[in-house]
């Protein structure tokens, strides 16, 4: 027998009600005198128990004791607001449509679900969701992934590794702790198992890509691209190191510090010596349009290394710093030093752009050289603009407009140059420190002209406002100028033939044809005019430093190594090669082309011009030239020293 009296047993007769799953709700103690309960009175307060009130394991749901259920109401009692889980108890509890009627055992009881009623049910109408109902996060909690971050997706027994980047990050309806991340993927090779889309999830658009590009995994599939690591972490530099060999073939890329000029080369031997393969930036995932654009910019010339090193204003985006860090000390400093720059180091640049500008898919998609420019001069870094026009408007580069010459079999920049500004009436404020022009095209494929010869002197006296100008009959100070006498003096002549001084301008005007002529006055400084009959007007001139051409939306690179009409020419192809397939690397390649220099002259051009009339038997690089010229980069070695 136990220790305790039968009326001590009695009196600590417990009542457990649990859910069907499970969840108990707290013990109670029952009066010992069915005598001493009276109806809505609660006990009085006993330790552990809230005065008669019984609360379940979460506290939101309570009961009474009370040995007269016949006046109770279990929703009263147990509560209306248990889950649809709970079952058909929870039903009855939340309708407040039935009691219970019969006395209850005060030994352990649980409520049973009632039978089932067979009735009609009615098909119900699938959920709807929009965009409304998702909740889109910057980054993954917890981590250091973000939009725009280079990811690797586990998926273990559906696929391989998946590589790609995410483009967004959010909790979908229906699943408040659960955290969905939508990647757009590298490849579509590894996608056959997989569910994919246009970035749609469940019939709502949260990005766009191409269709078969989308997949949507939980959170904590995807970790940081290890093909992108940071070598710098000295702990586990070897074991990086060895998997950047892998993913790239080469492992070390140090970034450098502080201010390394520009390559120097003084003759073919020196540029021979630099050149080869694993030479240049490394292309990686469609970025050859940036590639070619960087080695143009940065490799032998020192005309944009203002954008190194200018401090921060207060008109300076927050990231301005972080920016022009990555640029000097990844890129640019380890391009000059060691005549190489791995493609993750690029890709640290690409996601900046990607995430600091207007300009979107900077990490992955297929762009032009202007979009680059655009994000990293105009958006992120503030470049002053290089062209002021006298129309009012600023621009970083000038894309050509000109009318077809079916008389020009093989125009010269120089000659669209000029009647690009003669047919839109503008003129530049300044002599600008760099010049960059684009071809006349219509898009990437259609071409204006089959061939053009990039000039390897722009000259850009006549169309600087106020500069002063020579007569085109007798060379002495221009004090005229007439539009209308454009290409009047010989077949091919440009804006030198609008210039006049009084007497030559009367002369020359005085021809029936010309009667109907409209000049204009150009003016001159003053100081200039007094020195005028003792001097020869001074013509200004830029330098072609490069060339960047593209065929089927591959961009590549003609960079001069040096200033001067004798420094050597070379070719930059940042995906010139590759090793393996799909989790190969590309391999980069700066060769010599000792010949462009006699190619690019009148009379080199039209021998070849005039030889080779089929471009499929140009020689390679020489097709290259003057077939694919997409965007030539012009500068001048006295202003640069200004900017």
């Amino acid at each position: 027998m136990n220790s305790k009296s039968d009326h001590e047993a009695e009196k600590e007769k417990k009542l457990t009600i649990t859910n069907r799953f499970g969840d108990s709700l707290e013990n109670y103690e029952l009066p010992n005198d069915p005598s001493e309960h009276k109806p809505h009175v609660y006990p009085k307060k006993v330790p552990n128990r809230k005065n008669g009130i019984l609360k379940n394991s979460d506290g939101n749901h309570t009961a009474v004791d009370n040995p007269y259920h016949e006046d109770v109401d279990l929703a009263d009692i147990l509560g209306t607001n248990w889950p649809k889980r709970a079952g058909a108890a929870a039903m009855i509890l939340n309708n407040k449509s039935k009691t219970l009627t019969e006395p209850i055992s005060c030994e352990d009881t649980i409520f049973k679900p009632t039978s089932p009623i067979l009735t009609r049910v009615e098909p119900e109408e699938p959920i709807r969701f929009t965009s409304a109902d998702y909740q889109p996060l910057i980054e993954i909690p917890g981590t250091e992934l973000a939009i725009g971050s280079l990811v690797e997706v586990s998926n273990p027994g559906v696929c391989d590794d998946l590589y790609g980047v995410i483009r967004w990050i959010g909790i979908p309806p229906g699943s408040p702790k659960n955290v969905l991340v939508g990647i757009e993927a590298e490849d579509e090779s590894n996608l056959k198992n997989v569910v994919t889309s246009d970035g749609r999830h469940n019939g709502v658009r949260l990005f766009t890509c191409h269709d078969g590009r989308a997949i949507f995994v939980p959170a904590n599939r995807c970790t940081a691209d290890r093909r992108f690591a940071d070598v710098d972490n000295s702990v586990s530099a070897n074991r990086v190191s060895n998997n950047h060999a892998k993913k790239f073939g080469v492992a070390d890329c140090p970034a450098i510090y502080g201010s390394v000029p520009p390559l120097e080369i003084h003759n073919s031997e020196e540029l021979a010596s630099i050149c080869g393969k694993f030479k240049g930036i490394q292309g990686h995932h469609n970025s050859c349009y940036l590639d070619a654009t960087l080695f143009s910019m940065f490799t032998f010339t020192s005309v944009f290394d203002s954008i190194l090193y200018r401090h921060p204003g207060p008109q300076d985006i927050r990231h301005y710093s972080e920016v022009q860090k990555v640029l000097r000390d990844e890129i640019v400093n380890p391009l000059r030093k060691n005549v190489f720059v791995r493609s993750d180091r690029v890709m640290k640049l690409r996601e900046l752009l990607d995430k600091l500008s207007s300009v979107s898919g900077l990490t992955c998609e297929e762009k032009d050289p202007e979009e680059f420019l655009n994000s990293l001069l105009s958006q992120i870094m503030r470049v002053e603009p290089f062209l002021k026009l006298s129309s009012g408007q600023d621009s970083y580069f000038y894309q050509l407009f000109v009318e077809k010459d079916e008389k020009l079999t093989l125009p010269s920049v120089q000659q669209l140059f000029e009647q690009s500004f003669h047919s839109s009436d503008i003129k530049l404020k300044e002599v600008p420190s760099c010049f960059i022009i684009q071809m006349p095209r219509f898009g990437k494929n259609y071409k204006m002209y089959p061939r053009i010869l990039p000039s390897q002197v722009l000259d850009v006296t006549d169309i600087i406002e106020n500069s002063p100008r020579q007569c085109s009959l007798c060379g002495k100070l221009a004090e005229y100028e007439c539009r209308d006498c454009f290409g009047s003096l010989q077949a091919g002549s440009g804006l030198e033939c609008t210039a006049f001084c009084p007497k030559c301008l009367k002369t020359f005007h005085s021809h029936a044809k010309r009667t109907n002529h409209v000049s204009k006055k150009i003016f001159s400084p003053k100081e200039f005019r007094i020195m005028a009959e003792h001097m020869v007007v001074p013509r200004l001139y830029m330098e072609l430093f490069a060339v960047v051409c593209i065929e089927t939306s591959h961009y590549v690179a003609f960079v001069k190594s040096g200033s001067g009409p004798d420094a050597p020419w070379c070719f930059f192809d940042s995906m010139a090669d590759r090793k393996g397939e799909q989790n190969g690397y590309n391999i980069p390649e700066i060769t010599c082309v000792p010949e462009l220099t006699q190619w690019l002259s009148e009379e080199g051009a039209r021998s070849i011009n005039e030889t080779s009339t089929n471009d499929k038997v140009l020689p390679e690089h020489a097709k290259r030239i003057f077939c694919d010229a997409y965007m030539c980069l012009y500068q001048s070695t006295d202003i640069m020293m200004y900017h």
